[in-house]
């Protein structure tokens, strides 16, 4: 063999072996919430060197993040995410809906395919300056409240939803919770597009007194912005928000990904996942975990939604779907 075969010969197998490598690696591409960049920023590390552990295999996790509501729109227009990690039911039943996802999503995991929960908290500016205690205190004049916007983030969903369950469990009548969350709306001077706009607009911006998110986003912002900028209110009443997963069955289907899509969403069940959720601030499903981190998570008095509103899809219909509740109760630029 001369040396320019043998040149050859070496190149052709350095050529197949770079490709076998290459083959090896599966890339799968989440499509989750805003807030929850950095819980995943922890989560992929960690469920990459357990897969490969477990398989011997590699693997490569790419993220997209915004509202809620459109990621699951950009999945259904094709973004060919293989999993999707919301922040509420409805949008991964819109995605059963267009036949994405699968139809029994949420028989496919445990709890419901809910392996976190989460809960509406109010983060104050350093030393609580307005006096907020509690939710009536959002509707007092003067008091700037930041928000998600409903119809766009699950994040605005649960807040909207949070207060108007206030008043309902407290003895209130629909109506009454209709007039309460219309004043509090009333002192929103802008709405988010997701929860990370929203905290953008509270601590970059420097506008409200207040921003109402998710319990995860405090620890996101201490890291962020540094400890200290904002104090947490937790309120007496609250609601219980759980945090779907689905396999976009379109995707896997298509490129072959579908055990691997399996595996990560079950990392997220397990004792290592279940302890970064925790740390992350996201309730975790195990009640050893749950227990561990008992001083992170403070009682609240919790709500369902199936209790007050039926189910997340009914209050959809209700609340935000255009022409519904909210739309009766807010007028941008009011």
């Amino acid at each position: 063999m001369t040396s320019r075969i043998k040149t050859i010969f070496a190149a052709v197998v350095f050529a197949a072996a770079a490709s076998g490598a290459m083959a090896q690696t599966t890339t799968l591409l989440n499509a989750s919430y805003d807030v929850a960049r950095e819980f995943y920023k922890d989560i992929n590390p960690a469920f990459i060197a357990s897969y490969k552990k477990a398989t011997g295999k590699d693997v490569k996790i790419d993220q997209a993040h915004g509202g809620s509501s459109a990621q699951a729109r950009a999945v259904a227009d094709g973004l060919d995410a293989d999993v999707v990690t919301m922040n509420t039911t409805t949008d991964v039943d819109f995605l059963a809906g267009i036949g994405v996802v699968a139809k029994d999503w949420q028989k496919r995991f445990p709890n419901d395919a809910s392996p976190t929960t989460s809960t509406m908290l109010m983060l104050v500016r350093k030393g609580n300056p307005k006096g907020i205690k509690d939710w009536d205190d959002l509707t007092k004049p003067g008091v700037q409240v930041i928000v998600v916007n409903p119809k766009t983030g699950g994040n605005g969903r649960y807040a909207y939803l949070a207060a108007w369950g206030y008043v309902k469990k407290k003895g209130g009548t629909d109506a009454q919770a209709a007039e309460f969350v219309g004043k509090l709306f009333k002192n929103v001077p802008v709405l988010g597009k997701g929860g990370r706009d929203a905290t953008t607009i509270f601590l970059q911006r420097n506008i409200g007194d207040v921003l109402i998110t998710f319990e995860s986003e405090v620890l996101s912002i201490d890291r962020e912005f540094g400890a200290g900028k904002v104090d947490t209110v937790y309120p007496s009443i609250s609601v219980l928000a759980e945090n779907p997963v689905a396999v976009v069955e379109r995707t896997v289907a298509k490129k072959g990904t579908a055990d691997v899509a399996k595996a990560y969403l079950d990392f997220l069940y397990s004792e290592e996942g279940q302890e970064i959720a925790a740390k992350h601030a996201l309730r975790p499903r195990s009640q050893a975990v749950l227990k561990k981190y008992a001083a992170t998570f403070k009682p609240v008095q919790l709500f369902t939604v199936a209790e007050l509103f039926g189910s997340l899809g009914e209050a959809q219909k209700v609340h935000f779907n255009d022409g519904g509740q909210f739309d009766k109760l807010y007028t941008p630029g009011r």
